[in-house]
């Protein structure tokens, strides 16, 4: 069973049976990892056996698909299928990490570009070709993943593999952002796509925005959010009905997770630019 759960299903009516298995389909959230959204469907389903088929990234949100007990075994299974997702590109700067989890270390002109050389600059990445992952990813490097290696500063050779892209469409042109729709395989990553398609243009370009909208036949408008998911909790022991989560009980803030200290202090400077002066309200009341 995988079917979405409409806003008015009671939870006993939904008939899942997570211990049995399920394939679960669920919409993540900015800045999540897989790990936050598997370890949170596990405490919340008091679930023993769950795993993700695919990574998503946490600057990606969009569908997650979760398996649960028996249905475990077909995670490699979902994981080979191919992947849909829509986007934004920003052409003119690029960053190490080639998305907004570094600063920009580059600024190149983009202004001359005309839609025709945007659309035929595409081409080129369709089909079977060798793309290299980033150097901020979850490859393994001599033993350890590769983006431990880059937040310490230090250069790693990452190898290129065959990857299929079976679509690549600009949507929308407002320069500097170009939004994309791409079709790929496995293993895709599309960082290495901004990036090899702001080095075609010559313009360089990092990607601000991901969502993967389909795995196979598996699609994001299916998928719950952490609202459904939370009603779909089995009741909890007597005497503990209304104690709260350790999530929402107090206590000091956390800080961002390791790697996305840049973008939340970027995120932090940009919401206090955009809220209301407080002093001018006042002395104008």
């Amino acid at each position: 069973m995988s079917t979405h759960l409409p806003d008015s299903t009671p939870p006993a009516a939904a008939g899942f049976d997570f211990e049995a298995g399920e394939v679960l389909l669920f919409d993540k959230a900015l800045t999540w990892t897989s790990f936050d959204v598997v370890r949170k469907v596990k405490n919340t389903l008091r679930i023993k056996k769950i795993g993700h088929a695919g990574t998503l990234d946490p600057l990606a949100t969009g569908l997650l698909i979760l398996c649960t007990g028996k249905k475990t075994k077909q995670i490699d299974l979902i994981q080979a299928q191919e992947k849909e997702y829509t986007g934004t590109f920003r052409l003119g700067q690029t960053t190490p990490s080639f998305d907004l989890e570094t600063p920009v270390d580059a600024e190149l002109p983009y202004e001359h570009l005309t839609e025709a050389e945007l659309r035929a600059a595409t081409a080129q990445f369709v089909g079977l070709i060798q793309q290299t992952p980033p150097l901020f990813s979850a490859v393994k490097v001599n033993g350890e993943r590769a983006y431990e290696v880059a937040r310490r500063g230090e250069e790693a050779e990452i190898k290129s593999k065959q990857i299929e892209i079976k679509a690549f469409e600009l949507t929308r042109i407002a320069l500097p952002e170009v939004d994309f729709r791409v079709v790929c395989s496995k293993g895709t990553y599309i960082r290495s796509l901004a990036r090899d398609f702001g080095a075609a243009l010559g313009s360089g370009a990092h990607l601000t925005k991901l969502v993967r909208t389909r795995i196979g036949e598996y699609r994001l408008e299916d998928a719950l959010n952490m609202e459904q998911l939370q009603a779909l909790a089995p009741p909890r022991p007597a005497g503990l009905e209304n104690a709260r989560p350790r999530s929402e009980r107090g206590g000091r803030p956390r800080p961002p997770r390791a790697g996305l200290e840049y973008y939340a202090a970027q995120q932090a400077a940009a919401a206090e630019q955009t809220a209301p002066d407080q002093d001018s309200s006042a002395s104008n009341s």
